[in-house]
């Protein structure tokens, strides 16, 4: 059963207990975070086994089919080993679709359906009587997925971009800044109980404040704008790691590059750039050009050498030539990205882009795909290798008999490279330390701790 457990701190009267599978991305985790937050404050029981649930909720990804097919999967797997089943998330806003499938599950929401699911919950299993208050089942930051030493920060719920391979709008609805207050209330909180790094996440991180014109909040007694270079600003004040995820590559954005020079946030940014060719990217719908995007890079990487730079694309896409393939190819070589991620395209129920003429055969999408991650894991090996002698500030994940691993200030968890310190035993997850790298291959490094 794929769910994180939440230890108990109460017993809690009978028929109480609830299962919970979370699917999908960072976004996906956080809405699993506020309703399991949710569920402990009412008293609810957190179990991680389907015989034990008096109910079981499945969070859901739609986003591309075979996301689609583990939805389905888990949501036939809770309905065998459990029978009561309430469905959220994503392919929540597919009900049809699922009901298809799975007519037997209790009830289907849509994803941030907080509410909806709350009374859901209600209607099959009612609110349980703790034996202490109900606040103190829950710990000041709520119920968390993530390691005690890093956590997600969602700024936003939305898009207002139309991309044409992605159907996220239609189920997440348009872009809703979250109020900068509250988002920095949280931030606080978190950092306050320990928490090491914040990783900023939302569908287009640069977008923030937008949907309200950027509108001037307020937070610990100051004026503060709903807007990014605001937030990162207030943000790098915490004293901890900063990281920004999905962030398009506007020139708002040239604003916090500055602010990682100072070492105030993570000279870090994960930009979804998807293509490079003019053409395809306007078949996309998607803001900006190669040219403008590589001159914007080079005038980051003057600001702040060490900026690394994630980025995602997508090949095989519809219409997409050799030329223009190989153009992105080029592309590549030129921008000399740091961490990067490759999707043939895929059919996505509902996306505009499935309409497209000249889809790309299967086996071509494929020869590119393998043609592409060549190209980027040399650009990768290149760039490590020169991290070799380099002392490094790394974050502790994991420590077992074989030593810790950990994570550089270039690395987001589970997405990019990581840090072995082989034999190294006497250091704990969630801890800083200095290492000196020594090793490096096409994705990861090596290295040995540095005498404090």
């Amino acid at each position: 059963m794929s769910v994180e457990q939440f230890t108990p701190t109460a017993e809690l009267t009978a028929g109480a207990k609830i299962g919970f599978v979370s699917l999908g991305c960072p976004k996906n985790l956080v809405d699993s975070e506020r309703i399991l937050t949710q569920l402990r404050t009412e008293g609810y029981d957190i179990v991680n086994s389907y015989t034990n649930a008096d109910m079981v909720i499945v969070n859901t990804c739609g986003f591309i089919d075979s996301a689609v097919q583990e939805s389905l999967d888990a949501i036939g797997e809770a309905l065998h080993e459990n029978g009561k089943v309430i469905v959220t998330g994503c392919l929540g806003a597919k009900d049809d679709e699922i009901r298809e499938v799975h007519p037997n599950v209790l009830a289907i929401t849509g994803p941030h359906a907080y509410e909806e699911v709350m009374g859901h919950v209600h209607k099959y299993v009612p609110k349980p009587t703790a034996t202490i208050p109900y606040e103190n089942l829950v710990p000041d930051t709520g119920v968390k997925l993530t390691p005690r030493h890093y956590a997600y920060l969602k700024i936003s719920e939305g898009c207002n971009h139309r991309c044409t391979f992605c159907i996220i709008p239609s189920m997440r609805g348009d872009l809703v800044s979250r109020p900068i207050g509250n988002v920095l209330d949280e931030a606080k909180r978190l950092a306050n109980a320990g928490v090491k790094e914040l990783l900023v996440i939302s569908q287009d991180t640069s977008a923030y404040g937008v949907d309200v014109k950027h509108k001037l909040g307020f937070w610990d007694g100051k004026p503060v704008k709903t807007r990014m270079l605001e937030l990162c600003e207030a943000l790098g004040e915490l004293g901890i790691w900063v990281r920004l995820h999905y962030v398009y590559p506007y020139p708002s954005v040239d604003d916090v590059i500055p602010l990682m020079a100072a070492g105030k946030i993570l000279p870090y940014l994960d930009i979804p750039m998807q293509h490079a060719n003019k053409r395809i990217l306007k078949l996309m719908k998607r803001p900006g050009s190669a040219e403008r995007t590589l001159e914007r890079i080079r005038g980051w990487r003057e600001v702040c050498p060490d900026l690394t730079i994630r980025s995602t694309f997508i090949v095989g896409f519809p219409g997409e030539t050799e030329a223009e393939f190989e153009e992105l190819l080029q592309f590549l070589r030129d921008a000399q990205l740091d961490r990067v991620g490759c999707f043939t395209y895929s059919d996505v129920d509902g996306a505009k882009a499935n309409d497209l003429p000249d889809p790309v055969p299967e086996a071509v999408k494929q020869e590119r795909y393998e043609r592409f991650m060549q190209v980027q894991q040399e650009i990768s090996a290149q760039r490590l290798q020169a991290k070799i002698g380099r002392t490094l500030d790394v974050l502790i994940d994991e420590v077992d008999a074989e030593g810790a691993i950990g994570r550089s200030y270039a690395d987001a968890p589970e997405i990019d490279g990581l840090v072995y310190l082989n034999g190294e035993v006497n250091v704990k997850p969630g801890d800083k330390v200095s290492v000196l790298i020594e090793h490096a291959d096409e994705y990861d490094l090596w290295g040995s701790l540095v005498a404090q």
